[in-house]
């Protein structure tokens, strides 16, 4: 009984860690990178809808969201040469910056892409106050 008690008790605490792991990037940081034309991979995942509606300027069109099931996730994998051709940091961007961002940033890793790479829109393009920076259209 101990033993499946600690063991449960660890099997929490690592998935507790992990959710916790996750790296999020506020709007301002990324606008700040933005701004100054630093390099920054943005790979959107918001349905084709959304991304014609609003996006962000040299986002990667993916149409992920919501990222959880293998069609979608493969659908991240068009994203994939660039990430892999270059050391720059990568921003998941979705609707709401959580299950499909985490599902997206989930996928990456387990490509090879190094967790201190990732980070998440944090709030999503829902959450974005910058409107200037967006392309609205194609």
């Amino acid at each position: 009984m101990f033993k499946k008690t600690v063991i449960s008790m660890a099997l929490t605490l690592l998935t507790a860690t992990a959710a916790l792991a996750t790296n999020y990037i506020e709007p301002q940081e990324l606008k700040e990178l933005m701004d100054k034309k630093k390099p920054v991979i943005l790979v959107d995942i918001q349905t084709p809808a959304d991304f014609e509606k609003h996006h962000l300027q040299g986002s990667i069109e993916t149409n992920a969201f919501p990222a959880a099931k293998d069609p979608d996730k493969a659908k991240i994998d068009k994203a994939l040469p660039v990430i892999n051709s270059s050391k720059d940091p990568v921003v998941v961007v979705c609707p709401f910056g959580k299950g499909g961002a985490k599902n997206t940033y989930n996928y990456l890793q387990s490509k090879g892409i190094f967790e201190d790479r990732l980070q998440i829109l944090e709030g999503g393009i829902h959450d974005w106050p910058y409107k200037e920076l967006f392309v609205e259209g194609r």
